[in-house]
């Protein structure tokens, strides 16, 4: 018979898993329930350089119809909603990770940009926004005179 040393940590992890495993059951078990008609969120990528900020964002099966860009008080919000093509007896699904329904994404935006020029396009699945950023808040670089 070999000796072990008991070690706390090794309980604690084992009771760590098995808590990851109640919440994920349940977080899958609720997205199920939702997957018809609940939110879901697209996911968003934002890049900024010193002239633009460029948001983009995947939109996948989605026309340019089905979405929405709003500007107000320098909040951007982005809605629409994915509808379900056809209506099929959803009990005989295996598997669904699609989600369906409507959704609302919303990010503030800084006061450089000039929110009169933006530029929104849509292309293959693929949401894009260009703020360009104002003149006045451009970096300029000042050339230091020596006398």
């Amino acid at each position: 018979m070999s000796i072990i040393r008991w070690s706390p940590f090794r309980e604690l992890s084992a009771v760590q898993r098995e808590m990851n495993r109640v919440f994920e059951d349940n977080l899958l078990r609720s997205e199920r329930e939702d997957w018809l008609g609940g939110s879901w969120a697209p996911q968003v990528d934002i890049f900024e350089d010193e002239n633009q900020i460029k948001v983009t964002a995947a939109l996948p099966g989605l026309d340019q119809k089905d979405v929405k860009v709003n500007i107000e008080n320098n909040i951007l919000t982005i809605s629409g909603e994915r509808k379900l093509e056809h209506e099929d007896q959803r009990e005989n699904y295996t598997r669904v990770e699609q989600y369906y329904g409507g959704f609302t994404r919303s990010f503030t935006l800084p006061h450089t940009v000039d929110s009169g020029k933006t530029e929104a396009k849509m292309e293959k699945g693929v949401l894009t926004i260009i703020f360009p950023r104002r003149e006045d808040a451009k970096p300029k670089q000042i050339e230091v005179k020596v006398n």
